[in-house]
């Protein structure tokens, strides 16, 4: 890219906002005309995993300091809503009749200050009938008691009844030479985004506007126009900085579509920002997979069948949650093998526990982890290496679509080249005397060596974006996306963009999103969508503002147009031959002032989904006497297309790899047999910090797609999805010779050490 701003280590235009003064975020909106004299909520949430509610008594909490009102579903007129995948499942915004999971909201408090809230929130007696609790997903699917009557079963969604075809189990592996079968659990996480659930609301001249927390400001908008019965036109949502996401922030909880009706209700402006404890147990959770997979193939190494069940927690909602593992596990099971023969069969369930919500990789990693961990499995019944089986199994390199026998079409992909790369830069075969060297001598600490090649679906769940470049008067750019930052560097990137084709200065171009007034139509931020369509979009009008800027041009230079020529050097327009008389942004905007201005929209449709692929090489140090394990070493070569900013890339990487290690090692939601969170803080739930983490070695392929302009694929998930199998076979690769052949995710020193003395 010669002559190009694209591809270069460009600075993060955002950091040094929130380096100094810092983000401006749902909670700091202090100066907000509309929300003077606002009042806060809290809710009332249920501290019973499943029971009837038989009376909520708020006599006493009315009587608090600062307490204005306190409103329960039926004092709102709330009307159950059908769940989006399976409408036979019915809820209430806030609970009635029953609760389902400890956490559900069941009444709101308003108060005149936050912490009044809290003390009267307290004072709200609930009395319950206790109804027999499911956590566990193989219970819940054969028990009598129903979390939806309704459903008629826990199961409340099955990809069977939507027409994908059964699994035949141990007969598509008849002709087998070598079976291997597993259980492996994909466990719950919590996103734990930094900045917490967070919404404010007023009204307006009878118009609705709410600033929220959110990836997808125009969702949000549309499911709030549906529960207040409003029409297009009368609600406005702005989101301001949002302090991380990671998928559990895509759509509008009830918190946040009740606020409208709540600020009628009390005739105030009303603000809501949960505490960390209820955003570890009402912002929804991620994973939560029990995969039974069985494989099989030749003595030689070959696979020649796959078939996995995967069994999906959906939480005590049918939501996003319900179809991760259909639509989002299923198409991507046979990861990067050329496998012959794959069948899948997804069962979604409902438990008492916090709802499942799209969380980094959705889906895939949890497809990674099971196809990656069959690998390994199988590699071990063979006794040969797994860098050697998975190289035998390899898709060839392709760039024309490929169709898996799952169903799936990748468009270009080289998944030895990327495994190639990384084991020569790991020094695979180094590692491996290392690891003989070890055992050979009885050292108690083990080294482990852990292999992934993945791929990955990109952008799979929409197909365009919305894109809009403005140039002032004063020859400042403005980009409009219908993305949403929330920490990827989408304002370095877009302004890269636009700059690359307009000549404008970075500095000299600002981005704009998250407010529906300004950007109508927009598909949000979630599955590593937004380079590739909402950076597409920006590249396309950005092209697009240069050929109208041209025409202007020619009529201000009194010029044929096929003779103006754009100098992106000097960011002007001149007739060929004569660039000592020119007209720059500023004359040709100054010039359309009275007359529209100088503007150029692009809504830009993608050609399909984008595949990026990779390999990771992980490795671990083990103490066999404590099950203590130390990340040492993580190696990574990830392909996410053509690259537009290194910096940015590796930091996505980085990012990722971080919480698909955690994964691996240490996160996990727990509940007690009661349905009780036991992991509802920081000090009880465990996360990855920088202390537990080596510094990781990164490695850039590219392989342009064609399915977008930019040649650009996502990279926001790719590390998680590469990493987390990568470590884990890791930890349990440092003790098979010790007779340990799976270990669950987390690799706890408890479960290690446990694992160790179960094999001896």
């Amino acid at each position: 890219m010669a002559g190009s701003i694209l591809g270069n280590r460009v600075l993060r235009k955002e950091d040094p906002k929130f380096l100094t003064t810092g983000g401006v975020y749902v909670d700091d909106l202090r100066d907000e005309p509309l929300l003077v004299g606002a009042v806060h909520a809290t809710f009332v949430r249920s501290t019973v995993a499943h029971a009837k509610i038989t009376g909520i008594d708020v006599s006493e909490a009315l009587t608090m300091p600062g307490v204005i009102a306190i409103y329960t579903a039926q004092d709102l007129g709330l009307e159950p809503v059908s769940a989006s995948f399976n409408p036979m499942a019915k809820r209430t915004l806030l609970a009635s009749g029953k609760v389902r999971y400890v956490g559900e909201p069941l009444a709101v408090v308003l108060t005149e200050l936050a912490n009044q809230g809290e003390d009267a929130a307290e004072r709200v007696i609930v009395d319950y009938d206790a109804l027999e609790i499911l956590i566990d997903v193989e219970q819940a699917m054969t028990s009598s008691t129903l979390i939806y009557e309704e459903v008629g079963s826990n199961v409340v969604f099955e990809s069977t009844a939507i027409g994908m075809p059964d699994n035949t189990g141990d007969a598509l592996f008849a002709d087998c030479e070598v079976v291997v079968k597993g259980r492996f659990v994909n466990q719950r996480v919590a996103p734990c985004p930094l900045e917490v659930r967070g919404a404010a609301a007023a009204w307006d001249n009878g118009r609705l506007v709410q600033w929220l927390s959110t990836q997808h400001a125009q969702g949000a908008r549309d499911s709030i126009l549906k529960v207040n019965a409003l029409e297009a036109g009368q609600v406005r949502v702005i989101t301001p900085d949002v302090g991380g996401g990671f998928g559990a922030k895509i759509d509008a909880y009830p918190e946040d579509l009740l606020l409208g009706r709540i600020a009628k209700q009390v005739g105030k402006p009303v603000r809501w920002t949960e505490t960390r404890s209820e955003s570890m147990v009402a912002l929804g959770h991620g994973r939560g997979q029990i995969q039974y997979i069985t494989i099989g193939g030749t003595r030689a190494g070959k696979v020649t069948a796959y078939q996995l069940h995967a069994l999906q927690d959906s939480g005590a909602w049918v939501d996003v949650g319900a179809i991760l593992a259909p639509f989002m596990t299923r198409p991507m099971a046979s990861g990067v093998y050329d496998i012959p023969v794959i069948e899948v069969r997804t069962t979604s369930v409902a438990t008492n526990t916090t709802p499942m919500v799209a969380y980094r990789g959705a889906g895939r990693p949890e497809a990674t982890a099971a196809i990656e961990r069959a690998m390994d499995l199988f590699a071990l019944e063979l006794g040969k290496d797994p860098a050697e089986v998975r190289r035998i199994n390899l898709i060839p390199k392709f760039l024309e679509p490929f169709t898996t026998s799952i169903g799936q079409t990748y468009d270009v992909g080289d998944f030895e080249g990327a495994l190639d790369k990384v084991l020569e830069a790991s020094n695979y075969v180094q590692l491996r005397k290392d690891q003989a060297a070890r055992r050979a001598s009885g050292n108690t600490k083990q080294i482990g060596i852990g292999i992934s090649v993945y791929v990955e679906i990109t952008a799979g769940t929409s197909s365009g974006e919305y894109g809009k470049v403005e140039v002032l008067p004063n020859g400042r750019a403005i980009v409009y996306t219908g993305t949403s930052p929330h920490g990827q560097g989408h304002v370095t990137s877009w302004s890269m963009l636009a700059s690359d084709e307009t000549g404008i200065a970075m500095d000299m171009i600002d981005v704009v999103w998250g407010d529906t007034d300004a950007i109508p139509s927009g598909g949000g931020t979630m599955g590593s969508r937004s380079l590739q369509q909402g950076g597409a979009a920006v590249h396309q009008a950005s092209k697009e503002l240069v050929e109208q800027a041209r025409k202007h041009a020619a009529r201000l230079l009194e010029a044929n147009e096929d003779d103006v020529v754009f100098d992106k050097f000097t960011a002007a327009f001149h007739v060929a031959g004569t660039p000592a008389v020119a007209k720059t942004w500023a004359d040709i905007s100054s010039a359309l002032a009275t007359d529209g201005g100088l503007i150029q929209e692009s809504n830009f449709v993608s050609n399909g989904a984008t595949f990026p692929f990779g390999a990771h090489v992980s490795v671990v140090e083990v103490d066999t006497e404590t099950g203590k394990v130390t990340l040492i070493r993580h190696v990574a070569c990830d392909d996410a297309g053509r690259v537009i900013n290194p910096l940015i890339l590796d930091g996505q990487i980085h990012g990722g790899i971080g919480q698909g290690a955690a994964q691996a090692l240490l996160e996990e939601v727990r509940f007690d047999t009661d349905g009780n969170p036991i992991t509802s803080n920081f000090a009880d739930y465990a996360f990855i910090s920088a202390a537990e983490l080596p510094s990781f070695e990164v490695i850039h392929m590219e392989t342009p797609t064609p399915r977008n302009p930019l040649g650009a694929k996502g990279i926001g998930e790719s590390g998680t999805i590469g990493s987390t199998p990568a470590v884990q076979s890791a930890v349990i690769d440092a003790l098979t010779h010790m007779g340990v052949r799976h270990i669950d995710m987390p690799a706890t020193p408890e479960r290690v050490w446990s694992a160790i003395h179960s094999a001896n």
